[in-house]
């Protein structure tokens, strides 16, 4: 179980090279502490990478739809109401992934980021996906 969180960490850290300049708590991990501090920090970061891509798309409505147009609150209704819908969704996944691991430990909390990181970089890209016409 050590090795599959270890290999998730590492594969989250693969999805933000590109964006981190210096070093980052995913360099060189080799114990459930530094294992831990690697999926909190790519935990913040996706979780920092899907709320921009929200503001994103929001800035997007706004400059392709009639600010304060009936079209334009919709829209922006139904973001929220499916980011909403979203959270919980990936609350109760994370929570079945989570299922081997007893709350309060170092791997519970290990799944846990590793969960919701994967799940925001997700999310992030749908959100940037999403088209306006």
């Amino acid at each position: 179980m050590r090795l599959t969180f270890l290999a998730l960490a590492l594969l989250a850290v693969g999805a933000h090279a590109d964006e981190v300049d210096g070093p980052t708590p995913c360099d060189n991990v080799e114990n459930d502490q530094q294992s831990l501090e690697c999926s909190a920090y790519n935990r913040k970061t996706s979780e920092a990478e899907m709320s921009a891509s929200y503001a994103d798309l929001i800035d997007r409505i706004n400059g392709q739809i009639p600010k304060g147009s009936a079209l334009s609150e919709d829209f922006k209704a139904r973001l929220k109401t499916a980011q909403d819908l979203w959270a919980k969704s990936r609350d109760a996944d994370c929570t079945l992934y989570t299922v081997n691991s007893a709350k309060g430990t170092r791997a519970y909390d290990i799944a846990q980021n590793d969960c919701v990181a994967q799940k925001s970089d997700e999310r992030s890209e749908f959100l940037q996906s999403v088209g306006l016409e």
